[in-house]
């Protein structure tokens, strides 16, 4: 077994949300294509690198991509992010490079999310976690575009009545604090200089918001996240979300965990 294939607690949440197949010519092993996938995000390496234990490297290519398609990483993600713990939210951005192998796409109309600045290509990550850190909605745009206008209206629009919104001063706009409260919630925002009118702040409260700053370190651990080497925003981002799924099931199964020891060694 790899380090990088999913333990047997992980596979228990997962296997009932995968689609269902009475009929036909069973499926491909889909715990051992699913290992596979996790092995190219975990290792960054080409599909073509695939070990040969996983099975052929076109059926977890086209699993991955087909169900991709059919929105069933959306759905897991949905499934899994259901018991999050909505009371405080953080939101934040992340920009990674874009390998020269993602910027080889087809141009037109398509929204790739590549931005081009001296750095070269980026494209920036959205997230909005819970408050212990996992996440629960992700967007993508490119690289340059601003983290208020691009995304945080759309990234909140399930905030609660009652929650608290953590976020850095790069996010300190009326609008943005006028659509917190008028989903009664409260916006706990530091604010720029060049703000003349007063506002409530806690320092005290916002020093939990380096918990957004963990996932993304979380995320990147996996170099098919770290590096974008995909040529369509919508299999990065389904990479991207299996990624927080492992994150989610991980972080439900060191909770387990720690509940089992032993009295005094929690």
């Amino acid at each position: 077994m790899s380090r990088y294939d999913l333990t047997d607690s992980e596979w228990r949440v997962i296997e009932p949300l995968l689609p269902n197949k009475p009929r036909g010519v069973p499926r491909v092993d889909d715990r051992r294509v699913l290992n596979g996938i996790f092995w190219v995000l975990r290792s960054g390496a080409p599909w073509r690198d695939l070990p040969e234990r996983y099975g052929p490297r076109t059926t977890c290519y086209n699993r991955f991509v087909r169900w991709r398609k059919a929105g069933v990483w959306d759905r897991l993600m949905d499934a899994v992010t259901k018991a999050h713990d909505g009371k405080v939210q953080m939101i934040d951005t992340s920009i990674v490079r874009v390998h020269q192998q993602g910027a080889t796409g087809k141009k037109g109309d398509r929204n790739h999310c590549l931005g081009r600045s001296r750095g070269g290509l980026t494209t920036k990550i959205h997230a909005l976690v819970d408050a212990k850190g996992r996440p629960i909605k992700l967007m993508l745009t490119a690289g340059q575009m601003s983290d208020i206008a691009s995304a945080a209206a759309d990234l909140i629009t399930e905030l609660p009545e009652g929650a608290m919104l953590l976020a850095d001063k790069g996010y300190d706009a009326n609008a943005l604090r006028n659509a917190v409260t008028e989903r009664r919630a409260w916006a706990n925002i530091p604010p720029k200089a060049n703000r003349k009118d007063p506002i409530c702040f806690s320092a005290f409260l916002y020093k939990a918001r380096n918990l957004v700053e963990r996932f993304f370190n979380k995320a990147k651990q996996f170099r098919r996240i770290a590096t974008r080497y995909d040529k369509l925003a919508e299999n990065y981002l389904a990479a991207l979300k299996l990624v927080s799924v492992r994150i989610w099931l991980r972080d439900n199964e060191s909770s387990c965990n720690l509940w089992l020891l032993p009295s005094g060694l929690g």
